[in-house]
């Protein structure tokens, strides 16, 4: 029989999170991003595996186990960053400090048309709210960076 491959719904590269405690992570995003859970499945009363979407775009997360050092918390921080594009990233952002995110970066206009702030999640897993705001040329978008000090 054949198959999808990428399964439908799934594209590109697909985000997995290893977070310190997967139930309160994934309750988190759901009430802050908006996220819907796809599937869960538990094994030694932690989330085992866990797929969620935001916008049509699928990530994945596990809960830490023994032996894993892969959560942000136990590593003591994270390299990667998320962005969600969104209707109201001023809402989100705000909705994401008071649910207990600690900001990056404050919401505001950037030069290359969208307006954007960022947060780390209390699971240590970095994100930016996006919405799109102006479509900019190569050349407008150099100038604006330079004028904000980004080159």
């Amino acid at each position: 029989m054949a198959v999808d491959n990428p399964p439908a719904g799934y594209a590109g590269v697909i985000p997995y999170l290893c977070v310190a405690d997967g139930a309160a992570a994934i309750g988190w995003y759901q009430r802050v991003l908006g996220a819907e859970l796809v599937s869960r499945m538990d094994t030694q009363g932690k989330v085992g595996h866990a797929e969620l979407k935001i916008s049509g775009g699928h990530f994945m997360l596990a809960g830490e186990f023994e032996g894993m050092n892969a959560s942000p918390k136990t590593l003591g921080g994270t390299c990667v960053q998320m962005l969600v594009y969104v209707k109201d990233p001023d809402a989100i952002h705000a909705k994401a400090l008071a649910e207990g995110a600690t900001m990056t970066k404050p919401v505001a206009d950037q030069p290359w048309g969208d307006r954007m702030g960022g947060f780390t999640d209390p699971f240590g897993h970095g994100w930016s709210v996006a919405r799109h705001i102006e479509d900019v040329s190569p050349e407008e978008m150099t100038r604006r960076m330079k004028e904000a000090g980004f080159l």
